[in-house]
């Protein structure tokens, strides 16, 4: 014959049978782990800038003047928003150096820059050449502003002739 105590299912969040609730062992790891990945996504990292470790050294005034020139016009490929000249990433590091080896190399700015199209894309000219695929980011801006001073022009026309309208119209209907 079996006892009631061994025929009775304990529930597995009671403890002991005695009613207290205790976690199980896979829900506090879960919230645990969780806990961690998230102070460790949020804990903003400790990036040190990155310091170039010899300065560019340049032969005369001329090649420092293009130099500055050049790389003002170009732009740094990760942070797409500052000239390579501006930019303290280790790529611009790299591509200002680059560039220097490419002018002693007595390449032209323009072989230069097509070195970087080649090798980088459009992007990194500030000032794309106008071709037939870049017809909208050169012209696009102008046909916005025609296109939004004829909307005004229209809607200013539109309320003048309304307004023209009704004011003869209450002149007609007011008794003197």
């Amino acid at each position: 014959m079996r006892h009631d105590r061994e025929c009775r299912a304990v529930p597995p969040f009671e403890k002991g049978g005695q009613g207290g609730f205790a976690f199980p062992r896979t829900l506090l790891a879960t919230a645990a782990l969780i806990l961690t990945l998230a102070l460790t996504l949020t804990t903003p990292a400790i990036a040190q800038p990155a310091s170039d470790p010899a300065p560019l050294s340049f032969n005369d005034n001329t090649e420092e003047r293009r130099f500055h020139a050049l790389v003002a016009e170009l732009r740094c490929v990760m942070c797409q928003n500052q000239s390579l000249a501006d930019s303290n990433a280790q790529i611009a590091h790299d591509l200002r150096r680059e560039v220097l080896v490419l002018m002693r190399q007595g390449k032209s700015d323009g072989e230069i820059k097509d070195f970087l199209v080649a090798r980088y894309g459009e992007f990194v000219l500030y000032r794309p050449q106008m071709e037939s695929k870049t017809w909208l980011l050169w012209f696009g801006p102008a046909l916005v502003l025609l296109a939004g001073g004829f909307v005004v022009a229209r809607v200013i026309r539109a309320r003048g002739a309304n307004a023209h309208d009704g004011s003869a119209r209450n002149d007609e209907e007011q008794e003197w």
